[in-house]
């Protein structure tokens, strides 16, 4: 893609964006979901014939995933649930189970999850608004399952205001590593001084965003609980929910 696809016009032509607690929410009890979730995992894999002691590798999938999770944030590496799920199958014996059958359990693991997501109301009508504008957007979401991050980008309706969306499960890694700020910009291409980054997490989304020098806005009605007036990380621009951004990208043309 050429960078004359941006339009010269806007201050920022690129706007890229995070997934949960931004632009979708989710309504569950996340320990209690996770848990079923992992459950369902388990019962589906001894329901296609593998020999598993189902109360201990259940407890060892939870241990793993938790140190995975644990861990993630501190080196900014993805290595997945899948790639989680192959390293725990081999400590059992099964060191090359059929690709369609990991894929399939992870699938029925996070349909658990994927009921209690929601698109936010403001998402779809801000986003056609920007497009309209002449925006181009892009979307950039830390998870440990792509597909699952593809499955709720379609069921939320909003695959067709993006034009890429990039996942830390596919790339590798997490924001807010510089890497992955940077193959979303490369799509068009753009520089980062003509993007702004728009996300609920101060950690993830606003640091990366300031440390590649884009316009960071934090989007407060999911963020967790945070003094922003002690925090060392503090976005360019505060906004209660994404319905507002339209309007603050106007006014900075």
């Amino acid at each position: 893609m050429a960078s004359a696809m941006l339009n010269p016009h806007l201050r920022y032509p690129v706007a890229l964006f995070d997934l949960g607690s931004t632009l979708i929410y989710f309504s569950g009890d996340w320990p209690e979901v996770s848990r079923q979730g992992q459950e369902t995992l388990v019962h589906t894999l001894l329901q296609a014939g593998l020999k598993l002691d189902q109360a201990a590798f259940g407890t060892k999938l939870q241990n793993r995933l938790n140190e995975y999770f644990a861990g993630r944030d501190h080196d900014l590496v993805e290595h997945t649930t899948g790639a989680t799920l192959l390293t725990l199958l081999a400590e059992w014996g099964y060191l090359d189970p059929p690709q369609a059958l990991v894929q399939h359990v992870l699938r029925v693991m996070y349909q658990v999850s994927e009921v209690y997501w929601h698109v936010e109301a403001e998402s779809q009508p801000a986003l056609e608004t920007l497009r309209q504008q002449g925006y181009r957007l892009g979307l950039i979401s830390n998870a440990a399952d792509d597909a699952n991050v593809q499955r709720l980008v379609d069921k939320a309706g909003l695959r067709s205001y993006f034009d890429v969306i990039l996942t830390s499960a596919a790339q590798g890694i997490r924001k807010p590593h510089p890497r992955i700020f940077q193959s979303a910009l490369g799509y068009w291409p753009a520089a980062p001084s003509q993007a702004v980054m728009v996300g609920d997490t101060l950690g993830a989304d606003i640091r990366g965003a300031n440390d590649l020098g884009m316009f960071s806005v934090w989007v407060t009605r999911r963020a967790a609980p945070q003094d922003i007036s002690s925090y060392p990380i503090q976005p360019c621009a505060t906004l209660e929910n994404v319905g507002e951004l339209p309007g603050l990208l106007s006014s900075m043309k």
